[in-house]
């Protein structure tokens, strides 16, 4: 067996439900899960059409690279977002979501026999860790301090760690906190990363979930090439319909930047045998060719945290973050505590911040904060909040 599989950590979600066991939470209150980022709105309907309509494309192997047509309707759609050019041809690549591409990618460009250090925010989403751990490598953890603005502190990083670093894991809007990386740090992070070789991975699957419509969060590939650097070196960006297009279950993303990774990545992929179903690809030609459906879904998102940061205001300090659909909520108990009492006693899942974080230098960043996520309806994300009124207004 990999050795490596032991050093992996319990799933968030493991943790939670252990958390939870045994209690029965009130009969009279129906469960709001707020827990797990598992968008809830329905999946438009250019989306699923376009999937039924080319099932018979079962009949055929998919490639590694996927359609032309997809390669181009994700270059164009990287155009439109981000004012940037991408090749079709060697700078984009499909993907089974972000999920699997970038743990897969660390399996590729990691260099595990040379004390690698593989970079990520912290808190994190745990596929960071996992990636790095079976690439072997060391994950070094940056945290996320309400100090910073919850973004990591890149200019604490020393020269020593920075020339270990093989990957640099960056999240941007962030989960949880929702915080965006500007384009003076990410000209910073590019500069390090062709200083020292390095490659950046910049996990951008909530990008199209922001607060402020004339103020989308700034892509990794545009800063680049704001700075000159069109070839992207160094440079990899993950995106998917998950989020953006409230289809989770499709597994349909891209990674594009650098064309020297991406051809390694290819290569990898060939035999990695992860290859898109043709009718995944045609249903994601729709979805990043139709804008309509990504306003509408903003405006939802805008409508849940405006009518949950109302109520909840009254009894502690939140506010809508720039982007994603968390909030990343401080509690005045121990964040364990807090996401049991809430559960036994409003049955509300919430997700304790020091699960998705790990000590470092004997601070948990994630510690005395929950994870919420407003991926349910309007009506059910305003009861929740009324009901964690109630319970916060039970500690005081």
């Amino acid at each position: 067996m990999n050795p490596h599989l032991s050093q992996l950590h319990p799933y968030p979600f493991e943790k939670l439900a252990q958390l939870k066991q045994g209690i029965i939470p009130p009969a009279d209150k129906a469960h709001i899960a707020l827990s797990i980022g598992e968008p809830k709105h329905a999946t438009p309907e250019v989306i699923t059409s376009a999937l039924l309509e080319n099932m018979a494309a079962l009949g055929s192997y998919p490639t590694t690279k996927g359609l032309a047509e997809l390669r181009v309707a994700i270059s164009d759609w990287i155009i439109r977002r981000f004012q940037v050019q991408a090749d079709p041809e060697t700078q984009v690549l499909p993907v089974n979501g972000t999920r699997e591409a970038l743990f897969a990618f660390a399996q590729c460009v990691v260099d595990g026999q040379q004390n690698a250090l593989v970079l990520m925010p912290n808190p994190f989403y745990q596929i960071y860790e996992g990636a790095a751990l079976l690439a072997g490598a060391e994950p070094y953890y940056l945290p996320t301090l309400e100090d910073n603005q919850y973004l990591p502190d890149f200019d604490s990083v020393s020269e020593q760690t920075w020339q270990a670093c093989q990957l640099l894991y960056i999240c941007s809007p962030g989960n949880p906190t929702g915080m965006v990386i500007d384009q003076a740090t990410h000209e910073k992070l590019i500069n390090l990363a062709i200083k020292y070789d390095f490659v950046i991975a910049s996990d951008e699957c909530y990008s199209e979930i922001y607060a402020d419509e004339h103020n989308p969060p700034q892509g990794l590939l545009q800063s680049a090439d704001a700075m000159g650097h069109s070839s992207y070196k160094n440079c990899v960006i993950f995106h998917s319909l998950s989020k953006r297009s409230n289809a989770p279950g499709l597994r349909s993303g891209f990674v594009a930047g650098d064309a020297d990774i991406l051809s390694k990545f290819f290569k990898y992929r060939t035999y990695h045998g992860c290859a898109m179903p043709v009718p995944t690809q045609y249903a994601s030609i729709a979805g990043w060719q139709d804008e309509l459906h990504v306003l509408e879904n903003r405006q939802f998102y805008r409508d849940k945290f405006k009518a949950v940061t109302e109520i909840l205001s009254a009894v502690c300090h939140v506010k809508q973050p720039p982007a994603s659909f968390y909030l990343w909520l401080k509690t005045e108990v121990d964040d364990t505590d807090f996401a049991q009492q809430l559960f036994a006693q409003q049955n509300v899942t919430v997700l304790p911040g020091s699960y998705l974080s790990r000590d470092v230098n004997g601070v948990n960043p994630g510690k005395n904060h929950v994870r919420m996520a407003l991926v349910a309806p309007v009506p059910e994300c305003v009861e929740a909040a009324h009901r964690i009124k109630n319970f916060i207004n039970s500690l005081k």
